[in-house]
């Protein structure tokens, strides 16, 4: 499947809320690092992160890839992603994001999936505390200092 059919077949599956077609796409040992769930490893992990997860406190899902650029072994794109927020204090407001997929590929299937995402405007959207979003901003630092890239930026 070429990188842009499977983009598209991506965010199908997601606002479908077709886990089985999203795991698909992943191999047998995939791994999708979320960045409010965290890991999901191997396709029912996976195909239950859409069909539960995602779905928890969200619906009414859209989501965009733009302009992906892959080597054959790295697919990157930038995306749009937004939901209808179901949180009590969001009053279904509509929370919008900003990131890049980065996604590591192997035998046509996705291996890897992370994200860099701009999670802040869609805190503002649903209405979080600023205690909330402090609490979840130390959390996403704190996992990205501990990756092994980043070990050279931690010393003094």
């Amino acid at each position: 499947m070429n990188p842009t059919a499977m983009l598209r077949a991506f965010c199908d599956a997601v606002e479908r809320r077709n886990g089985r077609a999203f795991a698909s796409l992943f191999t047998e040992d995939g791994v999708y690092h979320d960045v409010f769930y965290g890991v999901f490893e191997g396709r029912e992990k996976i195909a239950a992160m859409i069909d539960d997860w995602f779905y928890r406190t969200a619906a009414d899902f859209r989501w965009d890839m733009h302009t992906p650029v892959s080597d054959g072994e790295t697919l990157y794109a930038r995306y749009t992603f937004s939901y209808r927020s179901t949180l009590l204090e969001a009053k279904d407001a509509r929370a919008m994001f900003e990131g890049v997929a980065i996604m590591q590929l192997r035998d046509g299937g996705i291996a890897s999936y992370r994200e860099v995402a701009d999670t802040a405007p869609a805190f503002v959207d649903m209405n979080f505390a600023p205690e909330r979003i402090a609490r979840i901003a130390a959390r996403q630092g704190a996992e990205l200092k501990a990756r092994p890239e980043m070990k050279r930026h931690l010393e003094r």
